[in-house]
């Protein structure tokens, strides 16, 4: 027992020592609460060099971690443990958190720049009057395809993709909102339904979709469809325009029927510790050059009129990517459907995954 106590005091006694020389790295490096910003992201979602050029600017050190989606980034700032100044969760996210009291209101007087946004992406329900969070991007979701092995006319709709012609040849993005809305828009209904037999009958129609579904991935559906290791998939807009940018074979449809139209927004999450940083960051990117640098690097569309203004024509005017407003109007924002729906779009989805064929 004796030696057990002196082995448990070494090792207290080791990570303490080890704190105290992180600590003392970080000083000498010259990174402080006080000069550093810890940024919480989806990956490759921003121009590297933008954070170079920021922290030039403001002297201000960027800590920047990166998630693969909006339960990961929930369950983690909801635990603690990780002092995020600004996280970038979509809006049906957003409007949990606000509910359960894990986002700071912004002081709208230390926001520069929010004119630059498009009124239509403002002032939305998961967020009214922005009280809580600021628009970084937007897109849709929709219909990748490959033209050597699918003609244009024959994806145009959700229901094109139960087409005997995509037999083991389909990838869906591994998301139960946008699996299990993708099949209630094909059917006339809202992706945010919470009727039982619409989502009953939803979940029927997606077993009969289950011989033309290749996989279910998440990220690397940008590498299969560049690859042309399958002849559709469902993904967002975002991805697609990379895998567009990558083989001109490929083209993005987005469902006359409707769709998600979805939002990613910054936060200052409760736990924050640097609101000045955060703040600054924040104002940076609403410049109208830096959000349009950013939208070119990563593919997404920008809710930055003004920044529109900076961008090249064949961008801003690619209605695969800057929809009309027809298509717009058929669009819709995931709204926050409590934990009891949750759990059936959930359970629906992981049964359509467990009895692919």
């Amino acid at each position: 027992m004796k030696k057990l106590g002196v082995m448990i005091i070494v090792i207290l006694a080791i990570c303490g020592g080890l704190y105290a020389g992180a600590n003392q790295l970080e000083k000498a490096q010259g990174i402080t609460g006080e000069n550093s910003l810890n940024l919480y992201n989806w990956g490759d979602y921003i121009d590297p060099e933008l954070i170079t050029k920021f922290e030039e600017e403001t002297g201000y050190r960027v800590t920047y971690e990166t998630f693969d989606s909006n339960e990961a980034m929930y369950t983690k700032i909801e635990q603690g443990g990780t002092n995020y100044d600004l996280a970038v969760p979509s809006e049906y996210m957003i409007e949990r958190m606000i509910d359960e009291n894990l986002l700071i209101e912004l002081d709208h007087s230390k926001i520069r720049g929010l004119d630059n946004i498009d009124a239509r992406f403002l002032d939305q329900l998961f967020d009214p009057n922005n009280h809580y969070s600021i628009p970084y991007f937007w897109g849709t979701l929709g219909i990748i395809y490959n033209d050597k092995f699918i003609d244009e006319k024959a994806i145009q709709h959700w229901d094109d993709l139960w087409s005997e012609e995509l037999t083991n040849e389909l990838m869906l993005i591994d998301g139960a909102r946008e699996v299990i809305g993708l099949a209630l828009n094909s059917e006339g209904h809202s992706l945010n339904s919470k009727d039982d037999d619409q989502l009953a009958a939803a979940a029927v129609k997606l077993e009969s979709l289950t011989p033309n579904v290749k996989a279910i991935v998440a990220d690397e559906i940008k590498m299969y469809m560049i690859q042309e290791e399958a002849a559709a998939a469902v993904t967002f807009s975002g991805e697609a325009s990379e895998m567009l940018w990558e083989n001109e074979n490929l083209h993005y449809v987005i469902p006359s029927e409707g769709s998600n139209l979805w939002f990613d927004n910054f936060v200052i999450p409760k736990t924050a510790k640097n609101f000045d940083a955060a703040y600054a960051f924040i104002n940076f990117m609403l410049e109208p050059e830096n959000a349009a640098q950013n939208a070119e690097y990563v593919g997404y569309s920008t809710p930055n009129q003004e920044a529109m203004k900076l961008l090249p024509s064949e961008i801003t005017e690619d209605e695969q990517f800057y929809p009309n407003e027809e298509t717009m109007k058929n669009l819709e924002v995931y709204e926050d459907l409590g934990s009891e729906y949750i759990s059936i779009y959930n359970d629906y989805f992981l049964e359509f995954k467990m009895h692919r064929k």
